[in-house]
């Protein structure tokens, strides 16, 4: 039987996983990374701690399973987006640290451009709202920024790539610069609607065109792996949030997902249509599988399952990710404290870089089981805010929304996610469907699946969460989470 295998590279961890050709997991394994953070408002990695960790991954899951190299007949691709690394062509080492998409050091450049009138024009071209989030305003920091960056880049000497085009580098032994179109949507220099990158954005940005990464479909036969030196077609690449939206088979308009993981990130399938939101919203690229382009709507929340690593990490509020649900509910309620997890700004419908962190309603019998269950209640609160945004800009109502992502195991935040929306929140057996979706578009492409109805039959629901509150409830306590969020952005 051949084997998939999907490199799922994340904001703290890389992690490789094999699937069967019936989109079963077979094997994973997983290592986390350090992030690093110089400054207030800095978010930095290593890239080369990105590299070695995610081959570690694939030596891992291959002995772990023992299945050879020569069983796997494809590689997909998915990776945190917007994250940026400019490179050496010759050596393949970095110039500096990679700047992360939570990265804010370009707040103030991204100010002047507004200012200067172009928010409109990048987001008739873009889909995307004027933001340190996205890659452009980080490449031009570093050309900027770093010493003889901008020469070297002129005369060709460096590439500029986000984590995807990174590994593909290193695994094809420094033979490929390729990426992706739902990736090169988040870059802000790249034209939906032609699908080329953008003559006047590089000019405004000040980006050469010869850094770039060549721009290829989804699912394409982009080069090889060398993997324990047996080469492999990478036949799949897409970013993290879109190859999610494939994988939970959300193949038609108006079907939506949202992925629980260090941000929550809900998309909406928009089909051949480039929605353009009124309500803080962005337009992206979905995966393409074909000529005709496929959109999405999309919403971000930069801090989602994060503030529990952060409660773990800093507060020491719990050993184990896993144990904030049995403390939040070892408590009622949140005993009226609101937590606002802003670590790195306020992500969409607010688009406030300046926001800061605030946990609210504090008295002297709060515990640490209410802030952890108003933690908890934040990502359900943050992403609520989203696919209301989203049903007031869609052409139809969302009925269902599909969930997956590490902390989409939680069924009290399922359970309270569902409470607010007022529709069932479902959750399939397989939840690493980022992995999965990257798997299936390269599997695609070397013919194990027909096409996406086929696809479409091997998703299976695990669990749906029904809202069990009534709606008036719901919006008193949504009501009460924008007061909060009105009071610190005031």
């Amino acid at each position: 039987m051949p084997y998939l295998l999907a490199l799922d590279q994340g904001t703290t961890s890389s992690r490789s996983i094999l699937f069967d050709q019936t989109g079963k997991l077979v094997g994973m394994a997983q290592q986390e990374f350090p992030q690093y953070f110089q400054q207030v408002g800095w978010v930095e990695h290593d890239a080369m701690e990105i590299w070695h960790s995610q081959l570690s991954t694939i030596h891992q899951v291959l002995q772990n399973t023992g299945i050879k190299p020569n069983q796997v007949a494809a590689i997909g691709i998915t990776n945190q987006r917007e994250t940026t690394i400019v490179w050496d062509k010759k050596t393949g080492i970095p110039i500096c640290p990679a700047i992360v998409w939570q990265d804010k050091r370009t707040h103030a450049y991204c100010q002047t451009l507004k200012e200067q009138g172009h928010a409109k024009t990048i987001q008739e071209k873009t889909g995307l709202v004027i933001d340190p989030y996205f890659s452009a305003s980080k490449l031009a920091w570093i050309l900027q920024h770093i010493p003889q960056a901008k020469a070297r880049a002129i005369a060709g000497e460096l590439a500029f790539g986000t984590v995807d085009t990174w590994l593909a580098f290193q695994l094809s032994e420094q033979a490929l610069h390729v990426t992706d179109s739902s990736n090169a949507s988040r870059t802000m220099l790249f034209n939906i609607h032609t699908a080329q990158w953008d003559e006047d954005l590089l000019d405004l940005f000040d980006i050469p065109r010869a850094l770039l990464p060549t721009v290829y479909p989804s699912s394409y036969y982009f080069g090889y792996a060398t993997i324990l030196g047996q080469k492999i077609p990478i036949a799949g690449i897409a970013g993290d949030q879109q190859a999610a939206l494939f994988g939970q088979a959300c193949f038609h308009q108006g079907m939506a997902k949202n992925t629980y993981g260090t941000g929550c990130f809900l998309l909406q399938n928009t089909g051949e249509t480039c929605s353009k939101s009124q309500h803080g919203l962005i337009s992206t690229l979905a995966c393409q599988t074909q000529e005709q382009p496929q959109y999405a709507l999309e919403g971000s929340v930069f801090i989602g399952g994060a503030v529990v690593q952060w409660l773990r990490d800093n507060l020491g509020l719990i050993q184990q990710s896993k144990d904030i649900e049995t403390l939040a509910q070892s408590v009622p309620d949140s005993d009226g404290v609101i937590f606002i997890p802003a670590f790195a700004g306020l992500g969409a419908p607010y688009w406030d870089a300046n926001a800061k962190g605030a946990i609210l309603g504090l008295h002297r019998g709060t515990k640490s089981a209410h802030i952890a269950r108003a933690a908890l209640e934040a990502i359900a609160y943050q992403s609520t805010e989203l696919l209301l945004a989203m049903q007031n800009d869609a052409s139809k109502p969302i009925t269902e929304l599909r969930v997956d992502g590490g902390a989409a195991c939680n069924n009290f935040l399922l359970q309270f996610q569902a409470n607010l929306l007022g529709i069932p929140v479902i959750r399939p057996q397989c939840l690493e469907t980022t992995a999965l979706g990257v798997a299936y578009l390269a599997g695609l492409q070397v013919g194990l699946f027909e096409n996406t109805d086929t696809i479409s039959h091997l998703w299976r629901e695990e669990k749906r969460f029904v809202p069990q509150i009534p709606r008036q409830q719901a919006s008193t306590l949504l009501e009460q989470w924008r007061n909060a969020v009105a009071r610190l952005i005031a």
